[in-house]
């Protein structure tokens, strides 16, 4: 029997074209490979301070099996992995949405360190956020920082959602302008 984390790596790679070439980009000197989304699971992206909130939201429902959650700290972006959609659209300032077509940057799922990390690595049995529970979580975490920061704020954090917004899916809609179609994911 494979280990936990023989298991994840194996379902992660399975993502690649090259799912032996992308485990040897994991272990060459930048250990990150390029994966498609759509196939097994999309990636919504959502600004740092916001995903890093909604994380600790979905960690704390104990009905919630938590996903794969990966960050990138020197572009600030969070990414849920999600089941793929092709008829997902997230609407909100700043999320980012990596369906099929889009392509993500992506590190070994033991990797803990550095500014490409998981912080809910894969577990290899193909655990996904639910859309729904992803989508409440980030709904929570906006009026958390809309709380935080106070009428005094001149604006919400980069990227976050308006105050006055939701953060939604929706199918077959277009985004909004200055949103990208497909997206590299959490970058």
């Amino acid at each position: 029997m494979r280990s936990r984390s023989n298991q994840a790596v194996e379902w992660l790679a399975a993502a690649a074209t090259d799912p032996r070439a992308c485990k040897r980009q994991w272990h060459a000197d930048n250990g990150t490979a390029v994966l498609a989304s759509g196939r097994f699971w999309d990636v919504l992206s959502v600004p740092e301070e916001l995903g890093l909130l909604a994380l600790d939201v979905l960690l704390r429902n104990p009905r919630q099996e938590p996903g794969p959650t990966l960050c990138d700290f020197a572009a600030h972006r969070v990414g849920f992995f999600l089941p793929p959609d092709p008829d997902s659209r997230w609407v909100g300032t700043g999320i980012r949405y990596a369906g099929r077509g889009a392509w993500i940057a992506a590190p070994p799922p033991n990797r803990v360190t550095g500014f490409l990390r998981w912080l809910v690595p894969p577990d290899g049995s193909g655990t996904l956020y639910l859309p729904t529970a992803v989508e409440l979580a980030l709904q929570e975490a906006t009026g958390l920082l809309a709380t935080l920061l106070g009428p005094v704020a001149s604006r919400p954090p980069d990227g976050a959602v308006a105050t006055t917004g939701t953060v939604r899916p929706t199918h077959g809609r277009p985004r909004g302008p200055g949103v990208p179609d497909n997206d590299s994911g959490p970058q």
